[in-house]
């Protein structure tokens, strides 16, 4: 009986041994994934960020100027909100569900790479 229990104990430790190292291994495994998505956040909205202050500063350039040479500045600030409102319209109606598939597919990628 006692031959039996001595057998097992090695064994036993083995697998316990086995079953840690292979946690380990898939906490190490999603801390790879959310430091790398994150990493990749934090970059592209570190330039989305800069794009959009450039066309924000730029837009209010453009509505200056328009507004100067059609007499009044407000006018040159409702050119600008107009092009704007139509390009948004098309935008949502033309091309929503492929920037949503897209999207979803980027996520999707990233997350199982």
């Amino acid at each position: 009986m006692e031959n039996k229990t001595t057998f097992f104990e090695p064994l036993l430790e083995i697998v316990e041994e086995y079953g840690k190292t292979s946690f380990d291994l898939l906490k190490f495994r999603a801390l790879d994934k959310a430091a790398d998505s994150i990493s990749i956040f934090a970059s592209r909205a570190f330039a989305l960020f800069s794009i959009f202050i450039f066309l924000f500063i730029a837009n209010i350039g453009l509505a200056l100027w328009l507004g100067e040479l059609l007499g009044k500045t407000y006018y040159g600030f409702f050119c600008v909100a107009g092009f704007y409102g139509i390009l948004g319209l098309v935008l949502y109606f033309f091309t929503h569900n492929w920037m949503k598939k897209r999207i979803s597919s980027a996520i999707i990628k990233q997350v199982l790479n």
